[in-house]
């Protein structure tokens, strides 16, 4: 089996380099400006958003009619490969934590598990390879948990509403860090003092200017081969969440961490204007009296709860643009609903080919929605794309090649309480070879209220797959 799944990878991607060498030019990540670029792919791009882009009044959009000239890139000695770095350790050319035992392991969902205690956390649930190198350490190798812990003090459905802002906005700094050099401007110097993850996007324009160099000093010499930083498509980052409303919470996150004048934000009109409430309407549950209506119902629904929407978000040194194309976006934030319809309407899902980090929020919620969309979407996660989009073959890193990125992909799951779909989710569909890791929350029982009575009931299921449906017939016909 496993050398037919090589077999499959092989002949996919000599089909994928066929395809781009009959094409002029590659992708190229150089330094973003506000001026439109060239599109990424040969092909018409789909949008993420239906509608054409309408014209913007607001300073953010005329500020974007000027091109934004970006900063050299500094301190060569700082953009040194440091191979301690966490980022380098997890996502570099020949990460040690992939292995073939780690690999399979995984496959076989065979994981070595342990308690523990992490601080304010509470009690965790460590996973590891079983028989791997990593099964040997106490915890994951990247500890993103060490930068998140304060704000991820509680992630219960009765938490204030600024713990889950605070822990959005902790991940939305991991996120953009991973992506661009923008966030060491807010990062702590204990966090500065540590292994943050390597700058992705500062990389990637260093190589840039390794192979211009090189191309000017010798045409006819080959090009140098430490280059390799990029993924299939651009998009690294995706968002899974269940309503317009949460989109925006986690836009607001993300611009936190880039406010102007540093930055310029393309298009933030528009993207508060077609995620939030339409302009003259009442939010009745933001609005209503305190005691109303519970507070996690109010916190769930309020704002716009469409569900079906896509967004892509462009990452710059200087600006962040909404609405960007598939294939020139660096964030994808979006619904499971609105994904699965670009990818039955696209007939792929290429620009998820290279997501190197999957946050799935409100997951309470989403299972109240279609949970096959969720599924849907995490089983087209980094597969091989069916399209080459320019894509520069020699800067590809090996385990992209090999069709190992699902095995590095870092998922962080966000729900105020466990359901039985999503510890199938935690248990089935994440193959991160460094690890996982959940929180176990133990609740206190509670009195049962005088004047009301517990029945249990028995009704007969012989096989847990029909329980819903014998359980609704019991009690509409009983």
């Amino acid at each position: 089996m496993a050398v037919e799944d090589h077999t499959s990878i092989t002949t996919s991607l000599l089909t994928l380099l066929n395809v781009s060498a009959t094409k002029s030019g590659s992708r190229k990540d150089a330094e973003d400006v506000f001026v439109p670029s060239e599109k990424l792919n040969k092909r018409k791009s789909p949008r993420f958003s239906e509608s054409e882009p309408t014209p913007e009044k607001d300073l953010d959009q005329a500020q974007a009619t000027t091109p934004a000239k970006e900063d050299p890139i500094q301190d060569e000695a700082d953009d040194a490969l440091d191979v301690t770095n966490a980022y380098e350790l997890h996502f570099g050319n020949s990460p040690s934590v992939l292995t073939e035992s780690s690999r399979a392991a995984a496959d076989s969902n065979s994981w070595t598990t342990s308690t523990s205690r992490a601080g304010l956390l509470g009690t965790t649930v460590v996973s590891l390879p079983a028989g791997s190198a990593t099964s040997e350490q106490k915890e994951p190798s990247i500890d993103i948990l060490d930068r998140l812990r304060t704000p991820f003090a509680a992630r219960q459905s009765k938490q204030p509403k600024d713990s889950r802002k605070s822990s959005r906005e902790a991940i939305a700094l991991h996120a953009i860090n991973h992506v661009t050099k923008c966030a060491s401007c807010y990062i702590s110097e204990d966090t500065k003092n540590s292994s943050y993850p390597f700058r992705k996007r500062r990389r990637v324009l260093k190589n840039n200017e390794k192979l211009a160099h090189a191309a000017k000093a010798n045409p006819n010499a080959e090009p140098p081969q430490d280059v390799q930083d990029q993924g299939f498509t651009r998009p690294s980052i995706l968002f899974l969440l269940p309503f317009r409303s949460s989109a925006l919470d986690w836009y607001h996150a993300i611009t936190s961490h880039t406010r102007p004048p540093s930055f310029q934000i393309e298009n933030q009109a528009r993207f508060t204007s077609e995620y939030g409430l339409p302009a003259g309407a009442i939010d009745k549950l933001a609005e209503a009296e305190p005691g109303t209506y519970p507070p996690d119902h109010v916190e769930t629904f309020k704002g716009n709860v469409d569900d079906n929407f896509r967004v892509g978000v462009k990452l710059t040194r200087k600006s962040v643009k909404m609405f960007a194309e598939f294939y020139g976006c660096d964030v994808i934030l979006a619904s499971p609903l609105g994904l699965r319809r670009s990818i039955e309407k696209e007939k792929n899902a290429d620009y998820l080919s290279s997501i190197e980090i999957l946050v799935v929020d409100q997951l309470d919620a989403l299972s109240m929605q279609n949970w096959e969309h969720v599924k849907f979407v995490l089983s087209h996660l980094n597969q091989l794309p069916k399209e080459s989009h320019d894509t520069d073959f020699s800067r590809l890193r090996p385990w992209y090649l090999d069709g190992h990125a699902k095995y590095l992909r870092q998922s962080i799951f966000l729900a105020a309480y466990e359901t039985p779909e999503a510890r199938a989710l935690y248990n089935n569909a994440l193959v991160n070879v460094a690890g996982k890791i959940r929180t176990q929350k133990h609740w206190s029982p509670v009195s049962v209220p005088e004047g009301i009575q517990q029945n249990f009931v028995h009704f007969d299921c012989a096989n847990p797959k029909d329980e819903a449906d014998k359980r609704f017939h019991h009690f509409t016909t009983q």
